[in-house]
């Protein structure tokens, strides 16, 4: 009898475990992705930070904004917060680049110096990037390149920023200083 209810307990906690397991992961900073150049990238290095997470591309009318990001990362990167950038082809063919070009151009033009990691697919389906499948459970998904995602030290999303506003927004900075001063 008690070797049964060990069994059924053993296989309640192996069924539950996978169940959570099959619906994500609780935390941004659970994920694994890939550097720009194709190296590992644990995400839970920012656990703990505050985070910007956005879709770049090289040939957006919204490019620009690569200069404001880069500001924002260098005035707040000691105090807990990084921008990370995900370069995607999804909307009008803007990032057709190969990685060693995009981070050319990220450098040269822009002196871009926040993290940025592997061409991803924000669109919904097959192919979408575990990165934008978690950041789209939160009710929000990319419809244009530069949409930003704030994500809190616990890693949950805190809010979602469309591609027009720019990073000197004073809506997305008192986000970030409220979300940096959360524990």
């Amino acid at each position: 009898m008690i070797r049964i209810s060990l069994i059924a307990v053993v296989a309640s906690t192996l069924a539950f475990a996978a169940a959570v397991s099959a619906a994500g992961p609780a935390s941004f900073y659970e994920l694994k992705t890939q550097t720009l150049l194709g190296k590992p990238a644990d995400l839970g290095d920012f656990r703990g930070k505050v985070t910007l997470v956005v879709n770049v591309a090289s040939y957006c009318g919204y490019t620009p904004q690569y200069k404001g990001l880069e500001a924002l990362h260098r005035e707040l990167k000691d105090k807990g917060f990084a921008v990370l950038g995900f370069p995607s082809n999804d909307f009008g063919e803007q990032e057709p680049g190969t990685a060693e070009e995009i981070a050319t151009f990220c450098k040269r033009t822009y002196d871009v110096t926040f993290p940025m990691f592997s061409k991803v697919v924000t669109r919904p389906g097959r192919e979408q990037s575990p990165i934008y499948s978690y950041l789209g459970a939160s009710g929000h998904l990319p419809a244009w390149n530069f949409a930003k995602y704030l994500v809190g030290k616990d890693g949950g999303v805190r809010a979602f920023f469309p591609s027009d506003v720019t990073p000197d927004d004073p809506a997305l900075r008192r986000a970030i200083a409220d979300a940096m001063k959360a524990n």
